[in-house]
């Protein structure tokens, strides 16, 4: 099969006519240029082909490869698992069944998981640095579990290694080719990739979304809401709809925790609100680096920040905490599809910590010692592209605990911030699975079909990641020995 590059690289902004790579011809505008025609190799074909090794695509390469379909699996990085590795995060969690519970398994047996306990720290929980554990009664029982981002992504490599999973690693999605079928409806059939050897297609018939950003189903032509929902109380009046933003994680160790609350019970500056002023003062800290939580309630203020400031947790071993640096409510960047808000943020974030460190250092104490080991590679999605799909999971649907022929799990029982953490229990229909529009294509993870109140938080964390990749996973590899596209294939079970 060869591919025209022209269904690939549509426009190339170019500086007044520079050539890149051959003859351009200009287009219709001076900052339009015309790619000259170019034949693009078929490096594989493949039962399914996965897009993106987060939680979600790791699950469903490694379920659909465990089936006997043949799979292929496409990644950005040199390493599986997404905001959890190459991001740091590496939340460890109960497991819910499946691969997540053969995952956290495999990670604790093979000693990648730590735990950090009220012994470990005993001012740590309701301590208002603390990221996940600031509500708690302070001196309460405390349990923080993480992963070794790093141990922890080379456990998934070897998953997906003994599961016969080919992955192409350091592999950057471009494309997709398409064919139109009947009432407005495409089939995906193959997907462009770049690698160190250039641009490389790879045939399927059936492809998963693991992008974490639905740029998959973006691509093929399926509908979607950008990211954004209903304002913060303060901005009534703006037209805009602004996403919650996401954020850059970074890790310090070397850290003595005691004496940075020897400090906060000494001096009565629990926020730190006093060293921050005298920075400030001394223009060692833009004036920009820490603010005071949104206010509100529910999501705004209680459960999301929105500014950056001062945050962290420990991770990996004693001493060592991880760090979270917010873009900025109020700049409204849609870092997920657009460049410049994306460069802008991953810029200004890299400066922030920098400013973070060096004030932590200098007037903190218990952080003299202290230096960063780990900055992120990317900045994490909070709220992205969100796709329609054959069904859309709604805030009614789980607030009136609907029930769905072809619920994926058994009922599950969730809080919702938008409803103040009241928890409800709903299903979720395999439906939500399905983009419109595509007929082999299926989504996971925060990529689902889901309405913009219902995806934050609550269905977008790595266990349900997970389980929404295992899932498709199944559907793929079940619509592959069935010879139907995924659209097609009945479900009836479910899985979890």
């Amino acid at each position: 099969m060869k591919i025209d590059q022209k269904n690939v690289l549509r426009t190339s902004v170019v500086a007044d006519g520079a050539l890149m790579g051959g003859q351009l011809a200009y287009g219709a505008g001076r900052n339009e240029m015309i790619p000259p025609k170019e034949k693009i190799p078929v490096t594989a074909e493949a039962d399914v082909v996965v897009i993106g090794a987060g939680p979600g695509g790791f699950g469903a390469a490694l379920r659909a490869a465990r089936m006997g379909a043949q799979t292929v699996l496409i990644e950005r990085y040199d390493v599986p698992g997404g905001v959890h590795t190459v991001g740091l995060q590496g939340a460890y969690n109960a497991g819910v069944g499946g691969i997540h519970t053969e995952l956290m398994q495999r990670l604790s047996n093979e000693g990648e998981v730590y735990t950090a306990t009220e012994k470990t720290y005993p001012d740590f929980a309701g301590n208002p640095l603390s990221h996940y554990d600031w509500g708690l009664k302070p001196g309460s029982p405390l349990s923080r579990s993480t992963f070794n981002p790093e141990g922890g992504g080379n456990v998934m490599l070897a998953m997906l290694r003994e599961a016969g999973v080919k992955v192409f690693y350091n592999a950057s999605f471009i494309d997709v080719i398409t064919k139109k079928l009947r009432n407005g409806v495409t089939t995906i059939q193959a997907v462009i990739m770049k690698d160190a050897s250039g641009m490389r297609a790879i045939k399927g018939k059936v492809f998963v979304d693991g992008s974490g950003t639905a740029e998959v189903a973006a691509r093929a032509g399926a509908p979607f809401v950008r990211g954004g929902g209903p304002q913060h109380p303060t901005l009534a009046g703006e037209k805009q709809s602004w996403p919650i933003p996401g954020g850059l994680l970074w890790i310090m160790t070397g850290i003595d925790f005691e004496k940075t609350v020897w400090y906060q019970k000494s001096h009565n500056d629990p926020m730190l609100s006093k060293l921050i002023s005298v920075a400030v003062a001394a223009k060692d800290i833009p004036a920009n680096l820490f603010r005071p939580r949104l206010s509100g309630g529910c999501v705004y203020g209680d459960v999301y920040i929105g500014h950056p400031t001062l945050d962290m947790s420990p991770i990996q071993g004693p001493n060592t905490f991880i760090f979270w640096e917010n873009v900025p409510y109020e700049w409204a960047l849609h870092i997920d599809d657009d460049a410049g808000d994306m460069l802008r943020a991953e810029v200004a974030m890299r400066d922030f910590i920098d400013a973070e460190a060096k004030f932590l250092k200098k007037y903190v104490p218990g952080f003299k010692n202290a230096f960063t080991t780990n900055i992120s590679h990317y900045i994490g999605v909070r709220d992205g592209r969100h796709p329609i799909g054959e069904y859309l999971f709604s805030l009614d649907d789980a607030l009136n605990g609907r029930r769905f022929p072809d619920a994926v799990t058994k009922p599950m029982t969730r809080s919702f911030h938008w409803d103040c953490g009241k928890p409800h229990t709903f299903e979720v229909p395999y439906r939500c699975f399905l983009p419109r529009k595509v007929n082999n294509l299926l989504l996971t993870g925060a990529s689902l079909s889901f309405a913009y109140e219902t995806i934050f938080r609550a269905m977008r964390n790595f266990p349900w990641c997970m389980q929404t990749g295992e899932i498709a996973g199944y559907a793929a590899a079940r619509s592959v020995a069935q010879g139907c596209p995924p659209n097609q294939y009945k479900w009836t079970t479910p899985l979890f």
